[in-house]
C-alpha cells in the first residue's frame, strides 16, 4: 500500500520508474506492472533481477534461469535513486540500506547504522538513555535464557511485582510478537511468542499512557511535525488495531498542551539526531496518563507511508502535501548521497 501512494506520486510527476517487488522468501521480481502482479499473486510475467554489492551506478542484472542457455548476467536496467518502501525486517533494519551502499546508489531515508538501531528496540532505548530521553524500564532476555530455564526466568520477571508488563521482540515492528501480560501466569505463552520472532525478547513495564507519534523530516536540518494521537480499539495499538479492524483513531493535532507538544517534538528531534537517522522518520511516544511523564517508544526509519498513514498525515496538517513530501525526501536522498562522496574511503593514496 506505500509503494502504491508512492508510485502514483511518481508517474504524476513524470519520473520514469523501474518496480521491484521482492516474495517472502527473498526473490527480486521486475516488470512494468510488478506492483499489480504482487498485488493480483500472479507473478509469472514478472523477470526474476539482482542487484550487484559493486558500485556500478545502481545497474540492475537480469538474472538467469536454470539451464538457459544464455547465461550472462545481462542489464535490465538502472537507476539514480532507490525508494526502499518496504517495512519491517528486510527492509527497515540497515539490511536492504547496506546492499544500497555497496552499490552507491542514492536511497530515500536512513542509513545503515540508523536503520538497524531504530529496529532494534533495546539498543535503541539504551542509546535514548545516553541521549537523556526518557524510556521506561527494560529488561533484556535471549531465546536461549527462555527456552532453557522458563520456569526461572518467569519467577525473576515476576518478584519484580510490576504488572502489567510488554513482552516483545526486541526486532520488529507492527506490534507483531508483542503481548500485554497481566500477571505471572500469562508469561510462560508471552516469552514463547516472542522469541518465534526474535533471539532477543524485551519485557517492558507497562505505562498507563496516551499514545502519541511525530514526524520528523530531515538530513542535517532537522524538523519535527504536530503530534498526533492514536486511540487504538483494542487494549494497546496491535497489528490487529493497527490493519485489521479499522476502527481506531488518529487525534491530528494531539490534544496536548503547548508545553507537552513542544517537549514531545523536542525529544523526536533529539533521538533522530542521536540515532543518525536521515530522511524520514516517525517517533512514537508513551504519555503517562496518571503522573504526566513523557516517554519515548520506538522510532520508525520508514514508516508507513500510504496518504493515510501517520506519518505523511501529521505532515500534512503541518503543511506539506503528500506529493510534496515524496519529492522532498527524493531531493533528501540526493543530497545526502552528495554528502556522502565527500568522505574519504583510502588514507595517503593507499587503498
Amino acid at each position: 500500500m506505500s509503494a502504491q501512494s508512492v508510485l502514483t506520486v511518481l508517474e504524476k510527476l513524470a519520473y520514469p520508474v523501474i518496480q521491484i517487488g521482492i516474495t517472502h522468501e527473498g526473490q527480486w521480481l521486475s516488470g512494468p506492472n510488478a506492483l499489480a502482479a504482487f498485488q493480483s499473486g500472479d507473478l509469472a510475467e514478472l523477470t526474476p533481477v539482482s542487484m550487484l554489492p559493486a558500485p556500478d551506478g545502481g545497474k540492475l542484472y537480469r538474472v538467469c534461469q536454470p539451464g538457459s542457455p544464455d547465461c550472462t548476467c545481462k542489464v535490465m536496467g538502472a537507476f539514480d535513486i532507490a525508494f526502499p518502501a518496504l517495512h519491517g525486517t528486510f527492509g527497515e533494519d540497515g539490511t536492504i540500506q547496506g546492499l544500497l551502499e555497496l552499490a552507491d546508489v542514492a536511497y530515500v531515508g536512513s542509513g545503515v547504522l540508523a536503520s538497524s538501531v531504530g529496529m532494534d528496540k533495546a539498543l535503541f532505548k539504551d542509546l535514548m538513555r545516553t541521549a537523556g530521553v526518557p524510556v521506561a524500564a527494560s529488561w533484556l532476555l535471549t531465546r536461549n535464557e527462555i527456552e532453557s530455564n522458563m520456569a526461572q526466568t518467569v519467577e525473576k520477571i515476576d518478584q519484580l511485582g510490576r504488572y502489567p508488563y510488554f513482552v516483545k521482540p526486541a526486532n520488529l515492528g507492527s506490534s507483531v510478537g508483542i503481548s500485554k501480560v497481566h500477571h505471572a501466569a500469562e508469561l510462560n505463552a508471552a516469552l514463547t511468542l516472542a522469541a518465534e520472532y526474535d533471539r532477543r525478547v524485551l519485557v517492558e513495564v507497562g505505562i498507563n499512557a496516551r499514545e502519541i507519534e511525530v514526524s520528523v523530516l530531515g538530513n542535517q536540518e532537522v524538523a519535527a511535525s504536530l503530534p498526533g494521537e492514536i486511540i487504538p480499539t483494542d487494549e494497546f495499538y496491535s497489528y490487529n488495531a493497527k490493519y485489521l479492524d479499522g476502527t481506531s483513531r488518529l487525534l491530528i493535532p494531539a490534544p496536548l498542551t503547548q508545553a507537552q507538544s513542544d517537549q514531545i517534538r523536542e525529544f523526536a528531534m533529539r533521538a533522530y539526531r542521536a540515532a543518525d537517522c536521515a530522511g524520514l522518520a516517525r517517533v512514537d511516544f508513551l504519555l503517562d496518563k496518571d503522573s504526566g511523564e513523557i516517554f519515548i517508544s520506538e522510532i520508525n526509519t520508514m514508516p508507513g507511508f500510504t496518504r493515510i498513514s501517520m506519518y505523511p498525515k501529521l505532515w500534512e496538517a503541518s503543511g506539506v502535501s503528500y506529493p510534496e513530501l515524496v519529492e522532498k525526501l527524493l531531493a533528501l536522498a540526493v543530497e545526502r548521497k552528495a554528502d556522502h562522496e565527500r568522505t574519504h574511503y583510502c588514507y595517503g593514496g593507499q587503498a
